[in-house]
């Protein structure tokens, strides 16, 4: 005589897709991602004729340089991270009278008139074993820098903070009156 089979009743799984579903959302809610935070800089135009050198005068020329032991120089002498931005701004200070200061020129600028900017150039340059933390360090002290002599120039023209700027025309003549000039060169061996 054969032996029936014995039924096994079937488990209903009807419910087991909105669990699912469930269990997805309480993860995504309760998650915390990673945020990564940068620098915001916005990028100059693409240069015209890319072989072209530009010779800057020494004067104009601010070399801030970082080592692989995150050891910092201003211009070829040892300088400590929280001095950096008051050397900063007393070089980006247009000093007319002053033969080691940067090149100054006056340009019209709209809704300020006629304004002393400096020519200079901030040179950062820094190694490859320099570490992300100092290199961070050193570019938001130059932020704070320019942002400083930004933030003056709002208040003596417009008597308002940089930052509550609401009219477009205002900020663009605060930015062509303190212009951001940092460059940074390829990251190599500095000893």
């Amino acid at each position: 005589m054969a032996r029936k089979k014995k039924k096994v009743p079937e488990i209903n799984a009807s419910s087991m897709a909105d669990i699912s579903f469930l269990l997805l959302i309480f993860f995504l809610v309760t998650t915390t991602m990673d945020t990564d935070s940068g620098i915001t800089r916005r990028l100059p135009p693409p240069v015209e004729n890319p072989d072209m050198d530009v010779k800057v005068k020494e004067r104009n020329i601010l070399n801030v340089m970082i080592n692989k032991y995150d050891k910092l120089m201003v211009n070829g002498k040892a300088c400590d991270i929280s001095e950096l931005k008051d050397k900063t701004r007393d070089f980006i200070t247009p000093k007319p009278n002053d033969e080691k200061a940067p090149e100054v020129e006056v340009k019209e600028i709209e809704l300020i008139g006629n304004f002393m900017t400096n020519k200079g150039v901030v040179s950062l340059k820094n190694d490859r074993g320099t570490s992300y933390q100092m290199y961070i360090a050193v570019q938001n002290e130059l932020a704070k820098a320019f942002n400083e002599l930004k933030e003056e120039v709002s208040m003596t023209y417009f008597k308002q903070h940089f930052n509550d700027l609401t009219d477009k025309d205002k900020v663009e003549a605060v930015n062509k009156a303190v212009p951001v000039r940092i460059s940074e060169a390829e990251p190599e061996e500095i000893k």
